[in-house]
């Protein structure tokens, strides 16, 4: 059995993780206070024996005490102690678009109060989580995710691994719509030619036959690619050995359309045969 920690900012979308995996039969607990973990884990483990495929997630986040907070490490060797395998998911998003989808929403942040303004109880639960963030196996940004993109994408990285093995996700974004935060590599391909000034391109994406036609002919296009494959295939077994669950590999061109989708697309084909979990995501791809 395996028990996934579902974690992060409040705004940044945990209790929609946990639906996405409670719609796929996980036996989910949301706000589980944190000194109750390992008993918790106890009594899921008695239910393995008779239920080895009963799937399991909790969620764990600042509403429990900030001192209950601090024993976080504790618990964690607590659990490796009952033989309780685990995976710590924890969700993130950029202060404005937290304050805007409390502004939307009118919710109240937990930590708010007449001395509290939202801000400031935003930076204060980012400071509470710190040691939770440093630890997560898979960090998820959903600044830029709307509700059903952060359920396709909690479906297909954690509750659709068919193995142990490292799940990568490929994935291509614009730098003038910000760098993603939760990237582990991250490749700038601006430098290569840009299919976007030829008009009969510009409005096709980095998929199109095309446009892969196009960047297939650059020289620029295949060194870079051989380059990026090269220090992924040195470096990746050594983050496989470090039981790494996930590793999201980013590729950024300006504008997310072209050149960054054509290379993940690639970068995706030419590593599948050796992985059986990778993933694509093209951020700003519409």
């Amino acid at each position: 059995m395996k028990l996934f920690i579902i974690s992060g900012l409040s705004g940044a979308g945990k209790s929609i993780a946990l639906q996405a995996l409670e719609d796929l039969d996980y036996y989910c607990v949301d706000n589980l206070p944190l000194a109750l973990l390992p008993a918790f884990a106890r009594q899921m483990l008695d239910v393995a024996a008779e239920h080895p495929s009963q799937a399991t997630a909790v969620g764990i986040d600042a509403r429990n005490l900030s001192t209950d907070l601090k024993s976080f490490d504790q618990v964690l060797e607590d659990l490796r102690a009952l033989g309780m395998e685990y995976e710590i998911v924890f969700l993130e998003a950029s202060d404005e678009v937290l304050l805007q989808r409390f502004s939307e929403t009118r919710r109240k942040h937990p930590l708010t109060d007449e001395h509290t303004p939202l801000r400031e109880a935003i930076r204060r639960e980012r400071a509470l989580l710190e040691n939770v963030y440093a630890v997560a196996d898979l960090r998820i940004d959903t600044t830029r995710s709307t509700v059903h993109q952060l359920r396709d994408q909690v479906r297909r990285r954690v509750a659709r691994k068919k193995s142990s093995q490292m799940s990568i996700l490929f994935l291509s974004f614009g730098y003038k719509n910000g760098v993603p935060v939760d990237a582990d590599y991250l490749f700038d391909v601006r430098c290569l030619p840009n299919p976007h000034w030829d008009p009969r391109l510009r409005l096709h994406d980095g998929r199109h036959p095309a446009v892969a036609a196009f960047l297939d002919e650059q020289e620029e296009v295949e060194s870079m690619f051989k380059d990026i494959c090269g220090f992924l295939q040195r470096w990746l077994p050594r983050f496989a050995a470090e039981n790494r669950s996930y590793l999201t590999v980013a590729i950024g061109c300006t504008g997310g359309q072209h050149r960054s989708v054509y290379m993940v697309e690639r970068l995706a084909a030419h590593f599948r045969d050796a992985c059986e979990s990778i993933q694509i995501r093209h951020r700003d791809v519409t």
